[in-house]
């Protein structure tokens, strides 16, 4: 059984299928998922990073209820209003519904700008700006790996299928830096389903996603060109052995932007290659 979504993009109505997700069963799945793999690795629960989006609210929620630990962190950095509103609304809700949830804020606004004083800026301005976004994420990886050392936790990664292994939409060692993927396996529109089912907050739900590394509110469309239900069905029609010749108008230049972006963010998808030392010479 699937469902059929009809969106419009630039003019153009594209039709994407999905098939049909069992909503609860995939919540109870990836709560028990987290609390096995935590009692396994003897550790007390989870650390989050809160941002004011859907991945970071339904990532939170599903760790909170496992019953173990978790500490959410709002690590704002030149933030949007609105993302920083939101964040604080998450986190109080997550923190009167569950006892086992803590939260904490940590303004790396003063660090990120100590850090820049004590770099050259070498480049196009669209080069720096891209660097000091990446460095946002890694500042953010540090301060999460910070807290979970200190209160024996696990670092929770909010990364979607589309973002991980699609184009390849996140920080090599930022927001790619974690212990442990629990919504990596599920589409973006899949965790919005899921995040109606957790009650994640109207805000939320409503926001467009935006991985706020650049200070504004720009959106993750606006940087890849193309929406989430296009990419996600760009993403199936590559799965299916399609070219850009397949197709013409708008879903070509979908196609063609998913493919862009998946070629040039391959080296995050993949292992680490290692140089491997003949027998002979060692």
């Amino acid at each position: 059984m699937s469902d059929s979504f009809i969106f419009v993009s630039k003019g153009t109505i594209l039709i994407l299928n999905l098939f049909h997700m069992h909503t609860e069963k995939v919540v109870d799945h990836i709560v028990n998922w987290l609390k096995n793999y935590a009692t396994k690795a003897g550790v007390n629960g989870f650390v989050v990073g809160v941002s004011g989006g859907i991945d970071s609210a339904v990532t939170s929620t599903l760790c909170a209820k496992t019953g173990l630990n978790v500490l959410c962190i709002e690590m704002p950095i030149h933030q949007a209003q609105s993302h920083v509103t939101r964040a604080q609304e998450h986190m109080a809700l997550l923190e009167n519904n569950f006892s086992n949830v803590s939260t904490t804020r940590t303004d790396l606004t003063p660090v990120f700008e100590e850090f820049k004083t004590e770099v050259f800026f070498d480049g196009d301005q669209a080069t720096v700006d891209m660097a000091l976004a990446n460095t946002r994420a890694r500042l953010r990886m540090t301060t999460l790996y910070y807290y979970a050392g200190l209160y024996k936790l696990l670092v929770a990664g909010t990364g979607n299928k589309v973002e991980d292994f699609g184009v390849g939409f996140y920080t090599k060692y930022g927001d790619g830096g974690v212990d442990l993927s629990p919504i990596a396996d599920l589409l973006k529109s899949e965790v919005y389903k899921i995040g109606e089912f957790l009650n994640v907050p109207d805000s939320i739900l409503n926001a467009a996603p935006s991985d706020g590394l650049f200070g504004d509110t720009r959106s993750d469309e606006d940087q890849i060109g193309a929406s989430y239900p296009e990419l996600e069905w760009a993403m199936k029609m590559d799965d299916e052995g399609k070219t850009e010749n397949d197709f013409s108008d708008r879903e070509k230049e979908v196609f063609k932007i998913y493919k862009r972006f998946n070629t040039a963010n391959k080296h995050k998808m993949i292992a680490i290659p290692i140089c491997e030392i003949p027998d002979n010479l060692i």
